[in-house]
């Protein structure tokens, strides 16, 4: 594995606090203190930042079952293109990743194409069909890193409390697509913009009261429980309560929901159809606010490939999902950075320090004898996003045309260069 000096970049390791212009180096897969007389590589990052490799913990590689729209393949190789060394794949495939087999399946997947690290997020319920547990012991023992339903929420309180029992005997995560069925079928934000347009609404309540139903349940268990793509502001306010209250919860939030409103439902165009749905401008500030003092934990892109003419439905019948891991980390740099409300240190921190800690991972970090995971970010380089350069499969992309500013150059996974911006 050939060594490599990284020169000129300012290094920030949100897991040391550590800022600081200088050389980073790698040798034999891990980062180095040591001064070589001459790398086998050298990359210049001047003006450049250094960083622990990106983390997202909430993505759909489709494969099994739906590899046209995507595969663990193009998945890998559209994480990386983004700057990401480290993907968590969910379990709502065809079929679900619900056994020790295709848990192993994926990991080997991901170990056969070799991009970035790929690791599996077990079903919580066999077939994701909220009645019964699934093996997690076993799962977590072949791979899985941690364990939802994604694409619905556990709807019985007696399954969901048992999953929050059994899951502690494991250490694991339990992660809760928040939505209670009973208020879902909508295909959009309920509300004025909704009533406007004639289409069925998903209400804030939705998400909000299997929230407030989990953080109940999990108050005296205290097992890990992390909320998916939060996106209401009383939502964000559970939450911060609950920490306040000492439970132990985490959240993340997506880049939809911190640039986009339900007003952008008002073109019918499918690409902003999501679940959670847009929600309001409130919402957006209110989740912007939970970045800020550290209510949402982490930044995920929940990437959800679909075919065109699945998206070319009309807007009812179109598929919940959109795609956005190669240009999420300038999204949230737009979203969060440029106007002021974080600095880098923190969005790193959100990117890379926190995902790792909550799926209990190894990375995350630049300390000395890590794994190196890396990723360069050019934070002026100026781009348009245009999805036909996409590595996904799939191209159902809200963000299509928008001027960007701030991009990985190079990502780096087990020391070796696994992508890097061509001019």
């Amino acid at each position: 594995m050939p060594s490599i000096l990284i020169q000129n970049g300012t290094i920030l390791d949100p897991s040391r606090a550590l800022q600081r212009k200088g050389d980073l180096l790698i040798v034999d897969g891990r980062i180095s203190e040591a001064i070589p007389i001459k790398a086998e590589r050298t990359i210049d990052a001047s003006g450049c930042y250094v960083v622990p490799g990106l983390i997202d913990i909430h993505v759909h590689f489709r494969e099994p079952g739906d590899e046209e729209e995507e595969t663990i393949a193009s998945g890998a190789a559209a994480a990386v293109a983004g700057g990401f060394t480290t993907v968590c794949c969910m379990p709502n495939t065809k079929p679900a990743l619900d056994n020790e087999g295709l848990i192993e399946f994926v990991c080997r997947e991901g170990e056969r194409v070799g991009l970035c690290n790929v690791h599996p997020i077990g079903a919580i319920t066999k077939g994701r069909e909220g009645k019964e547990l699934a093996e997690i012991g076993s799962m977590q023992q072949r791979g899985a890193i941690a364990f939802s339903d994604d694409g619905v929420g556990v709807a019985d309180a007696s399954v969901m409390r048992k999953a929050l029992q059994y899951a502690k005997m494991f250490d694991a995560v339990i992660m809760q697509h928040c939505e209670e069925p009973t208020l879902s079928g909508g295909s959009m934000h309920a509300g004025l913009v909704s009533t406007a347009l004639g289409l069925g609404g998903i209400p804030a309540e939705a998400e909000q009261l299997m929230i407030a139903r989990d953080l109940l349940l999990n108050r005296t268990i205290a097992g890990r429980y992390h909320v998916q793509h939060i996106s209401t502001a009383w939502s964000v306010e559970l939450i911060r309560q609950a920490k306040r209250n000492k439970h132990n919860v985490t959240a993340e939030v997506a880049p939809h929901h911190l640039l986009l409103t339900d007003e952008n439902c008002r073109t019918f165009d499918t690409n902003y159809k999501m679940n959670p749905p847009l929600r309001t401008a409130a919402d957006v500030a209110a989740c912007i606010e939970g970045v800020k003092d550290g209510t949402i934990d982490c930044l995920a892109t929940d990437h959800a490939p679909h075919l065109a003419e699945e998206k070319e439905l009309e807007f009812p019948y179109a598929p919940f999902g959109i795609i956005s891991i190669e240009c999420a980390l300038s999204l949230y740099i737009k979203a969060l950075v440029e106007p002021g409300h974080i600095d880098w240190m923190k969005l790193i921190d959100l990117m890379s320090t926190r995902p790792a800690q909550i799926v209990s991972l190894d990375r995350g970090t630049l300390a000395e004898g890590a794994i190196a995971d890396v990723t360069i970010i050019d934070p002026n380089h100026e781009w348009t996003v245009d999805v036909e350069q996409f590595k996904s499969f799939s191209r159902n992309c809200p963000f299509n045309g928008w001027k960007l500013k701030g991009r990985a150059t190079h990502t780096i996974v087990d020391g070796q260069v696994k992508w890097e911006l061509t001019a």
